[in-house]
């Protein structure tokens, strides 16, 4: 069965956006699917990772057409700010630069619902075509961007084909919407626009509980969770750190900057000569100049290491070499639905996972479920500590490990058939 898959991120983008589609059309075929992708031949990614390549089946069909993106143009102002918005590290609004509040008051009210809403047109052009050539009637579409939704909205009303309609993450109440500096006009068009992709797709697929929840309240077609998950990976394996090194791998927004945590790792360098002779943070990917002051204010610079980004598999090597790995989601209601893509690889690493997040979170199940770590909310303060003091007196003993449970269901390849049997329904 032929499905073409829009998307904007497809390698060599790095970051999480690429792995999950990555990853079905890796196995589709394992489950009678045959995938053609469809994604631009000029994008403008944030990260790039050249290693994602290689696992891009060789005789997959990926069709590549022209994007206009007016963040080239925004770069004559300033390149720095441009790519830094893009990848998501947007400063609090005390210590944003003119060019960053013009740039977001201009991606928020311009450009609509995303900045790559001018691949819409010319890609229906192109694809009514090719779909009525080849035959395919069934489609998916992505997103973020969530303009790639709109090409299959118009391509589902133009020829009826079966439309699923896949969201990473929500669309009107994603954490950074209320930075974007959206005038009343601007947030009731983003929810028009919602509104008309989830009562006019077949199909809505999420990533989690809470986003399902939320779509449910909008619209009556079936929805069903399928989270993204892990993939066996291959890589050079390596002992584990001699020193205590707690990583977070990934970007660390602004809005990602537990101050309690920081604290508490600071007061048990001044409690313990043991910790602090073997305590290291490591940081692995993006970080927020806002975080970086956070973890100085509190007198941790001496046990930093910020790495900065890595190749995905350079990051799987560095997560399982690790003692503890940090995940961090920001502490608000609209970030509950957040289950990154990295959890699930923190839980194949079997190193103990530190979870810090809003009250709520679709996260604080998976871990508490599969016994991968543990997760706390943003004023549990003694109880970070206590945890964190405990996993070192086993990392000093040479007993800090992880046995999470039931994580087979999470595989890449176990999703991947849960996709394949939404594709094959009906209509």
């Amino acid at each position: 069965m032929k499905v073409l898959i829009i998307t904007y991120y497809w390698p060599p983008a790095g970051g999480p956006g690429v792995q999950r589609w990555l990853k079905f059309v890796k196995y589709f075929r394992d489950f009678g699917i045959e995938p053609i992708v469809y994604t631009p031949s000029n994008p403008t990614y944030p990260l790039l990772d050249e290693t994602l390549i290689s696992e891009i089946p060789e005789d997959i069909t990926v069709l590549r057409r022209p994007i206009f993106e007016p963040y080239r143009f925004a770069q004559l102002f300033s390149k720095k700010e441009t790519k830094t918005i893009s990848r998501g590290i947007i400063s609090g609004s005390k210590k944003q630069t003119f060019i960053q509040r013009l740039l977001l008051y201009i991606r928020g009210n311009f450009f609509i619902p995303d900045a790559r809403k001018y691949w819409v047109r010319p890609s229906v052009s192109y694809l009514s075509g090719y779909l009525k050539e080849h035959e395919i009637d069934t489609i998916i579409t992505t997103g973020p961007p969530h303009s790639v939704h709109l090409i299959g909205k118009t391509l589902k009303e133009r020829l009826n084909v079966r439309w699923i309609a896949d969201f990473r993450d929500p669309w009107t109440t994603i954490g950074y919407h209320d930075k974007l500096k959206l005038t009343k006009k601007s947030i009731q068009k983003h929810k028009v626009l919602e509104k008309e992709v989830l009562t006019t797709a077949d199909q809505i697929t999420v990533t989690s509980f809470t986003t399902r929840d939320e779509f449910s309240g909008i619209t009556q077609k079936p929805i069903a969770v399928v989270t993204n998950g892990y993939d066996e990976e291959k890589v050079e394996e390596g002992s584990l750190d001699t020193k205590f090194t707690i990583a977070h791998i990934g970007s660390l927004l602004s809005g990602r900057n537990p101050l309690l945590l920081w604290k508490a790792l600071k007061q048990l360098t001044e409690e313990d000569q043991e910790f602090t002779k073997e305590f290291e943070l490591r940081l692995i990917g993006a970080v927020s100049d806002d975080v970086l002051s956070a973890i100085k204010d509190a007198g941790l610079s001496p046990f930093l290491d910020v790495v900065g980004y890595v190749s995905h598999s350079e990051a799987v090597r560095l997560q399982r070499q690790s003692q503890i790995l940090l995940l961090i989601e920001i502490d608000s209601e609209d970030t509950r639905c957040i289950i990154p893509g990295k959890l699930f690889e923190y839980m194949i690493s079997k190193r103990p996972i530190v979870a810090i997040g809003p009250k709520g979170a679709d996260i604080a199940k998976i871990i508490n479920d599969t016994q991968a770590g543990k997760f706390f909310e943003y004023d549990e303060y003694a109880d970070i500590k206590s945890t964190i003091f405990s996993y070192f007196k086993a990392y000093q003993d040479g007993a800090l490990v992880a046995q999470p449970e039931d994580l087979e269901k999470y595989s890449r390849k176990a999703l991947t058939q849960e996709m394949a049997k939404l594709i094959k329904r009906k209509k």
